[in-house]
Protein backbone atom coordinates (compact mmCIF):
# COMPACT_ATOMS: atom_id res chain seq x y z
CA UNK A 1 0.00 0.00 0.00
CA UNK A 2 2.74 2.10 0.68
CA UNK A 3 4.29 1.81 -2.89
CA UNK A 4 0.65 2.67 -4.06
CA UNK A 5 0.59 5.74 -2.27
CA UNK A 6 3.93 6.79 -3.18
CA UNK A 7 3.26 6.52 -7.13
CA UNK A 8 -0.40 8.14 -6.60
CA UNK A 9 1.08 11.04 -5.18
CA UNK A 10 3.92 11.37 -7.92
CA UNK A 11 1.00 11.34 -10.45
CA UNK A 12 -0.71 13.85 -8.90
CA UNK A 13 1.94 15.82 -8.90
CA UNK A 14 2.93 15.72 -12.86
CA UNK A 15 6.13 13.37 -12.30
CA UNK A 16 4.40 10.80 -15.12
CA UNK A 17 7.59 10.39 -17.20
CA UNK A 18 8.52 6.82 -17.47
CA UNK A 19 5.54 5.80 -15.05
CA UNK A 20 3.48 3.42 -17.22
CA UNK A 21 7.02 1.28 -17.63
CA UNK A 22 7.28 1.52 -13.43
CA UNK A 23 4.12 0.50 -12.96
CA UNK A 24 4.47 -2.57 -15.42
CA UNK A 25 7.27 -3.75 -13.45
CA UNK A 26 5.66 -2.93 -10.09
CA UNK A 27 2.60 -5.31 -11.42
CA UNK A 28 4.83 -7.96 -13.27
CA UNK A 29 6.74 -7.89 -9.48
CA UNK A 30 3.75 -8.51 -7.69
CA UNK A 31 4.43 -5.47 -5.66
CA UNK A 32 1.15 -3.99 -6.84
CA UNK A 33 -2.44 -6.15 -6.92
CA UNK A 34 -4.30 -6.05 -9.97
CA UNK A 35 -6.62 -3.22 -8.17
CA UNK A 36 -4.20 -0.82 -7.43
CA UNK A 37 -2.40 -1.10 -10.71
CA UNK A 38 -5.43 -0.73 -12.77
CA UNK A 39 -6.23 2.64 -10.43
CA UNK A 40 -2.93 4.04 -11.24
CA UNK A 41 -3.19 3.02 -14.72
CA UNK A 42 -6.30 5.09 -14.63
CA UNK A 43 -4.95 8.10 -12.91
CA UNK A 44 -1.95 8.04 -15.12
CA UNK A 45 -3.90 8.04 -17.87
CA UNK A 46 -6.53 10.79 -17.10
CA UNK A 47 -2.90 13.24 -16.46
CA UNK A 48 -1.91 12.94 -19.28
CA UNK A 49 -4.46 13.65 -21.22
CA UNK A 50 -4.11 17.41 -18.99
CA UNK A 51 -0.89 17.64 -20.28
Amino acid sequence: MELYNTCERMIARGKITGMQKKLDIFYAADRLTEDEYKKLTELLAAKQEEV
